[in-house]
């Protein structure tokens, strides 16, 4: 399958959103990943996304370019930066607020780019205390293979394992070319489950097709395929093993029970979640 972007304004970003799209609602236990940018933020304008919430996810962010403040309800406050993996398991509930960070409001522009990812939680963690976890870019497992570059962003493959915790089986990598040709890369018993490719820039060719910066490929049948990365081609490359059971999406909520998004939903709007510590901003339920 190629999947292309769907762009939506955001306020002051443009994001384009890759999945859920209506033939495939998760790629492992991955459930949503919106492209951020890339952007021009300032100096009129800067990223203040107010406070919202989650239940019965993590949230995954990873940035290629600039940088985001995240503050949460846990009392968690972290700029993520370029390489580096911000974590939030919302587990039972959390809200966050997601800023320009203040050493960045100085009247200059500078650039965002990046992704933000929602991984559904197993059954037995949908209702876990909400946690935060930032693993910094010189933590994460680093290699070069063949002219290709990986940076392992979560999860266990190709024999290794990230240090950002996992709630089930899952990887995700960062892959760049870094060679003045194109390099083959081809499935191997390495990979399991389910998996999907995003092309952040470049492009990539697969069975005789280009697939390009913007898109998705997501494979139909493991091993049983290789890709081949061009010249200045970066790619996220994530899936993992399905969950057993469907889940359900509404707004900023993720659950395996549609019940327990009703309840989601009536908190929020009776304020009843935890809150981000000295903030009082209030995104309001669609």
């Amino acid at each position: 399958m190629i999947v292309e972007e769907r762009s939506r304004d955001i306020g002051h970003f443009l994001v384009g959103r890759l999945l859920p799209f209506k033939e495939k609602r998760q790629v492992g236990p991955f459930t949503f990943i919106d492209h951020m940018g890339p952007s021009m933020v300032g100096p009129d304008q800067y990223m203040d996304v107010d406070q919202h919430p989650h239940i019965g996810l993590s949230t995954l962010t990873y940035l290629y370019e600039g940088q985001i403040e995240h503050r949460d309800s846990t009392g968690a406050i972290q700029v993520i930066e370029p390489g580096s993996v911000n974590l939030m398991i919302a587990g039972k509930g959390v809200s966050h607020t997601e800023r320009t960070p203040p050493l960045l409001r100085n009247g200059l522009p500078h650039l965002v780019h990046g992704y933000q990812i929602w991984i559904a939680l197993p059954t037995d963690l949908e209702e876990t205390d909400p946690k935060f976890h930032h693993i910094r870019a010189e933590d994460l497992p680093h290699w070069e293979e063949s002219g290709i570059s990986f940076r392992l962003i979560i999860g266990e493959i190709m024999n290794r394992a990230a240090p950002t915790p996992a709630t089930s089986p899952m990887y995700m990598m960062d892959l760049r070319n870094t060679t003045a040709e194109s390099q083959a890369f081809s499935f191997d018993h390495h990979f399991y489950g389910e998996i999907a490719f995003v092309v952040v820039k470049g492009g990539i060719m697969a069975n005789g097709e280009r697939i390009e910066a913007g898109q998705m490929l997501i494979a139909k049948a493991i091993p049983e395929c290789s890709i081949e990365l061009s010249v200045g081609c970066m790619l996220l490359i994530f899936g993992g093993e399905p969950l057993p059971e469907p889940r359900y999406l509404h707004w900023n909520f993720v659950s395996s029970s549609k019940q327990r998004l009703e309840i989601a939903k009536e908190d929020w709007k009776n304020r009843k979640f935890p809150t981000v510590p000295n903030d009082d901003t209030y995104i309001p339920l669609p």
